[in-house]
């Protein structure tokens, strides 16, 4: 999260998914994508800091339909190749929020990694989102993402609410391994968890 904004709110982050999924409807575009970061997070219940929205298309003509389609919101980053992340990106601004939208084009023999290969496109929920159903990157590969970054007010909340509402075993350790968390990471993650079941 960029250090001079406040966090995101949860209504912000419908408000913003809302008009943007309006947006695309209006113009005829059917996109298949997924919502994943800390705004997936958010939307699944976990209270933590959000920065930002995170919109993970297939394909880099699915970014640019989208950027035609929100042309009408401030354009905060132009459609462009990012190599070091290897990701098609643009970013907008919608009902006063940082939107973006990309590829990642890497790949990957696991499908438990958050925003790589078929991770996303396997394992994600459905959340009503204004007047859409929006479909969000599952908590287990969030938490992964977020202990491989070692970043506690992200990993902690997502632990807090795993443990409360339950969670897929084996989905998290496969996410765990993929990042290469280091084996006594994992069972003292295994253990917190499992001790609240």
């Amino acid at each position: 999260m960029r250090e001079d904004t406040k966090s995101l709110q949860l209504a912000d982050v419908i408000s913003a998914l809302d008009t943007t999924l309006t947006t695309l409807k209006a113009t005829g575009i059917d996109l298949t994508y997924r919502v994943g970061g800390t705004s997936a997070a958010l939307l699944q219940g976990v209270h933590l800091p959000v920065g930002d929205i995170d919109v993970l298309v297939a394909q880099r003509t699915d970014v640019d339909a989208v950027a035609t389609a929100l042309s009408p919101f401030p354009c905060l980053h132009a459609t462009s190749w990012l190599p070091q992340g290897a990701q098609y990106f643009a970013r907008y601004e919608v009902n006063g929020v940082h939107l973006e939208i990309s590829t990642v084009e890497q790949e990957t023999e696991s499908d438990a990694l958050e925003c790589i290969d078929s991770g996303p496109w396997h394992h994600y929920v459905q959340i009503t989102c204004g007047q859409h159903p929006v479909p969000v990157v599952r908590l287990e590969l969030r938490l992964a993402t977020e202990l491989l970054r070692d970043r506690p007010d992200r990993y902690k909340p997502l632990l807090d609410h795993l443990a409360t509402h339950g969670f897929d075993a084996d989905l998290l350790n496969r996410a765990m391994v993929a990042r290469d968390i280091p084996l006594a990471r994992q069972r003292s993650i295994h253990n917190r968890l499992m001790s609240s079941r």
